[in-house]
């Protein structure tokens, strides 16, 4: 990251304990300033490469707004969907401005993308890929120096002293030599009058003064969440709101042919039936009303687009793997020597179509006239929700405003390039103009409806040299594209490969002269989507797998294998070295228990996980599991330990239980009976340890996920000999 050592370790700068006493002659200013600060910031593009950051402006950015009844309100560009971000970015801002945590408030911004872009997205508000932390991190390490460095300039012109004599602690200003002292909430004002530093004005706290960052304990600022008092969409309400839900196609693909709505109509509670692009939508009082209405409608569907099932695809995809593909990396000559090597190792993998299944379903409140538009729903990709909803109401996108409200989980759901479930709401509002719409997906239309993680097969080829090194290594990848057809397939799509259906396989960091990866992007109408993770979920797998078992080809101990071929990569050595310390690897278990181990590296994230396994009437049941993670400076420790055992959580259920299988086109799954979670009783004990770092601040939203899959399948094998190579896993 440029210039991040030099702002990250600076010296320069005062804190020193405080004196409560008396503020003579801040009366007298204070009385011609304004009503508080709210600091408007030019701040500085801090990304991970010279490329990403390459030709970008800035517009101001305003994130901290100090009142005079001593609250800290600081301004969260992200969405919460439980990841924790709303405490993280307000204490990066609440260390730089030395503001007492209790008084720290928080409140989610507007859809403004000049103002609050994400930027590692350009001109782009949004969240995802695990970047919140690391794209705001020296965006508000600023802010807050910025505001601190206003009240301190405040203070000494009303008190006639030097500003570098004045020291700030949990929102206190000081000037110990006059024993003065004022709160932030009195100064705020006169310091609203002060000109905004420039980045060179102020200096950035050495690591050894953080007095929040790193530590743990630290209250939560998403408050509500646990007691029921927070609000969600589904609990807007708006006077004469309307509730919608939209019966979609049976199957992919599948277009209304014509349809009967008289009995709906004369359904209680109905007020109209709408036809949209995506179906046809009940409009009516309350939510029953709604779904009874729309359980009367006759639909004639248009099947005939597509109505292949999972075993056909299999076998298409299968066939694909066979055959050479679009290049995503290409070191030596693999294909070479594998065909002139009497032995090879050869493994074909499986991943099915997932669900994001999030608790809180997709919804949506909506009012809309001509000229305007306003909603309030769990916003993830902010500046395409409001292209899209401006291009259904032929208005202007700075005519839509969002107001972002917690979700109930998302894992990529709600980050849809194609605002899917957002422009069906649009939709309904403009055949209702002036009249609050709430679009409600049940379970069954979130689970059926897509959006999915793609289905793929893999196969990977490889031989060893007589010491057991990877002489040459083949990986083919079989599935559909993400980006395609969307705003990010322009930068996302390189001569037909889609980085995300490679990253983490093409990025593999063993050192093997010879490694080809190779794609084959197919076209399908089912809808796909990142999901949490999103390729390193299934090429995590594929890769980690795949080298435990060319490890017990060689003849070599599976962490000590991977070892020896990370030299020229220190930080997914020290996560691996620590998990295995804390896991005791190599210690004997009982008989028909095993343990194994995956390392991988994603969001430039490090995490490697051992899991412990116990094989109980022929089921798989994971016991434990020892987690070592480096994302950097661990900004609030202990929502780094929920994240990695969330993600752990969240990645046994693909590992051992979940699957979207289609028949005919169509999804077979509908809710959680038939589409298997993880069950809190299955849950393992999870040890989870940070490794200490200076680096700068990555994602740990996504990283825990990748490789317990993998971990899980190793352990499977010392425990059995039996290699699973598609998940979920099954032994039978």
């Amino acid at each position: 990251m440029r210039d991040f050592m030099q702002h990250y370790v600076n010296p320069n700068r005062f804190d020193t304990p405080l004196t409560e006493t008396s503020r003579r002659g801040f009366i007298k200013i204070l009385s011609s300033a304004g009503a508080g600060l709210t600091l408007g910031l030019h701040l500085p593009q801090a990304m991970a490469s010279t490329e990403e950051t390459a030709g970008t402006s800035f517009e101001p950015n305003a994130f901290i707004r100090i009142g005079n009844d001593d609250s800290v309100t600081i301004v969260i560009k992200h969405l919460e969907m439980g990841q924790g971000v709303t405490t993280g970015l307000a204490t990066i801002a609440a260390e730089e401005l030395d503001a007492d945590w209790n008084k720290v408030v928080t409140q989610s911004a507007p859809a403004n993308a000049s103002q609050y872009n994400n930027l590692l997205f350009g001109t782009v508000q949004g969240t995802g890929g695990s970047t919140a932390i690391a794209n705001s991190f020296l965006q508000l390490r600023y802010a807050g120096a910025k505001a601190r460095l206003m009240l301190v300039n405040a203070a000494a012109k009303v008190w006639q002293v030097p500003a570098h004599e004045i020291t700030t602690q949990n929102s206190v200003i000081s000037h110990l030599a006059s024993e003065r002292s004022a709160t932030y909430g009195q100064m705020a004002e006169v310091a609203a009058l002060q000109a905004v530093p420039t980045d060179e004005q102020v200096s950035l706290k050495n690591p050894s003064q953080f007095q929040l960052i790193g530590k743990s304990g630290t209250t939560r600022k998403d408050h509500g969440k646990s007691n029921g008092t927070a609000t969600f969409t589904i609990d807007v309400q708006l006077e004469g709101m309307r509730t919608a839900l939209v019966a979609h196609p049976p199957s992919f693909g599948a277009t209304v042919k014509s349809f009967d709505a008289s009995d709906a109509k004369k359904s209680p509670g109905v007020i109209d039936v709408i036809k949209i692009s995506s179906g046809v939508a009940v409009v009516a009082k309350d939510f029953w009303s709604a779904k009874v209405g729309r359980d009367k409608l006759v639909i004639e569907w248009d099947r005939s687009g597509f109505t292949k099932s999972t075993d056909e695809l299999k076998k298409e995809y299968i066939a694909l793997s066979n055959k050479p593909g679009a290049s995503a990396r290409n070191d030596g000559d693999a294909a070479t020597i594998l065909d002139q090597s009497g032995d090879v190792v050869e493994a074909s993998y499986y991943f099915p179509y997932l669900a994001h299944a999030p608790m809180e379903p997709m919804n949506c409140v909506i009012v809309a006239d001509k000229e305007k538009a306003e909603l309030w729903y769990g916003a993830q990709l902010q500046t395409l929700d409001q292209f899209a909803v401006a291009s259904v109401l032929n208005i202007h996108p700075d005519k839509v405003t969002i107001n972002t409200l917690f979700a109930g989980g998302s894992f990529g759901r709600r980050g849809n390039p194609h605002s899917d479930y957002v422009v069906e709401a649009a939709s309904i509002a403009k055949e209702m103009r002036g009249v609050p719409i709430k679009l409600i997906w049940t379970r069954e239309d979130d689970m059926r409806a897509g959006y999915y993680r793609p289905m793929y097969v893999q196969k990977i080829r490889a031989s060893l040299d007589a010491q057991g090194n990877v002489q040459a290594w083949q990986q083919r990848i079989v599935g559909q594209s993400i980006a395609a057809g969307t705003a990010f397939e322009g930068f996302m799509v390189r001569n037909g490969v889609d980085a995300s259906s490679v990253e983490g396989a093409s990025t593999l960091p063993y050192d093997i002269p010879n490694f080809s990866v190779e794609l084959h992007t197919t076209q399908l109408p089912v809808p796909v989507l990142w999901w949490r993770s999103v390729g390193h979920t299934h090429n995590a797998f594929s890769t980690e797998t795949f080298i435990d078992e060319l490890a017990v080809k060689a003849g070599k101990d599976p962490v000590a294998y991977r070892l020896s071929m990370l030299e020229k990569h220190p930080r997914h050595k020290a996560v691996l070295k620590l998990a295995a310390e804390k896991a005791n690897w190599g210690a004997q278990l009982p008989k028909g228990k095993g343990r194994g181990v995956a390392v991988h590296e994603s969001f430039k994230s490090y995490v490697a996980e051992i899991a412990e396994v116990s094989i109980e009437n022929g089921q798989i049941i994971v016991e434990r599991v020892v987690c070592a993670v480096d994302c950097g400076v661990a900004i609030n420790p202990d929502i780094i330990e929920a994240q990695m055992q969330g993600a752990i959580g969240f990645g046994l259920s693909p590992a051992l239980l979940s699957q979207i299988t289609l028949n005919e086109g169509g999804t077979v799954q509908s809710n959680f009976h038939d589409y298997l979670v993880l069950r809190e009783q299955q849950m393992p004990e999870i040890e989870v340890h940070i490794v200490p770092s200076a680096e700068p601040p990555t994602g740990v939203g996504e990283p825990g996920t990748p490789p317990i899959a993998a971990a899980i399948a190793n352990a499977v094998f010392a425990a059995t000999g039996k290699r699973l190579h598609n998940l979920p896993l099954s032994l039978s």
